[in-house]
């Protein structure tokens, strides 16, 4: 079971062994003139060996998202999407430059993580210094301690009263599967804090646009179609882009 979960934790170090495993597979086919087969292993059925794949395919398709939540991508995708709404436009920036844009910002921080689990697990793995189990646990630590600093003994407090876990035990000694949720938690919770923030703005805009709108008796005119221009007069005038962007970056530890 541990070692599942340091799969789910690590993406990179899973690529890594997914590379490591076929390369000598595919070394051994190429020699036998290209003879493939699929050994399901002794004593097991084609059932059990097919729900096992099942399985596996599974992991590896929501892999991806879980590593996204384990990192500042949450946090920022979130802030960003709320300053959409706040500024009234639906399509602008559109959803797929919102993702990318908050994946970079997401690599950007996190590099040098990425520098210490490729020094740490990587780069030993490749080389044959480490095996799976010991570059799984070096890869998924600076993981887990990125999102210990970044997470709040309040909400640690709470998954590890869930998962009743001991009432002493270190928050450096949860297991990640303790850990992940608390993170995620309390990256929901950043994340609409600073949304908040950027709302108050807009909305004082739009309040003030549509007391002028029905002061002129002009109750048929949407006050957001009023209020947007001068909403994003303001957003460029105070450079918003640096701001947030420079501020979501600054928020981590």
């Amino acid at each position: 079971m541990k070692r599942y979960t340091s799969i789910i934790c690590l993406v990179v170090v899973m690529a890594v062994l997914f590379c490591g495993y076929a390369a000598p597979a595919a070394a051994r086919t190429a020699q036998a003139g290209a003879n493939i087969s699929v050994t399901l292993g002794p004593g097991a059925s084609g059932t059990a060996s097919l729900v096992q794949i099942v399985l596996l395919v599974t992991v590896l398709s929501v892999t991806p998202a879980l590593i996204l939540m384990m990192t500042s991508f949450t946090r920022i995708v979130v802030v960003f999407s709320i300053l959409r709404q706040a500024l009234g436009i639906q399509n602008a920036p559109a959803n797929q430059i919102i993702v990318g844009f908050a994946l970079f910002l997401t690599l950007f921080i996190m590099s040098p993580l990425i520098t210490r689990i490729n020094d740490a697990a990587f780069r030993p793995y490749m080389d044959g210094r480490l095996g799976s189990e010991a570059a799984l646990e070096k890869g998924v630590g600076p993981l887990r301690e990125f999102m210990l600093k970044n997470t709040k003994d309040k909400d640690l407090e709470l998954f590890a009263r869930l998962s009743k876990a001991d009432a002493g035990v270190k928050r450096e000694s949860l297991p990640t599967l303790t850990i992940v949720p608390a993170f995620i938690t309390g990256e929901l919770k950043a994340a609409f804090q600073i949304g908040f923030l950027i709302y108050i703005p807009f909305l004082i805009i739009d309040m003030v646009a549509a007391s002028v709108l029905m002061s002129l008796g002009m109750v048929m005119l949407p006050p957001p179609v009023v209020s947007l221009p001068f909403k994003l007069l303001l957003f460029v005038l105070v450079d918003g882009w640096y701001l947030i962007v420079g501020s979501l970056v600054q928020s981590f530890n």
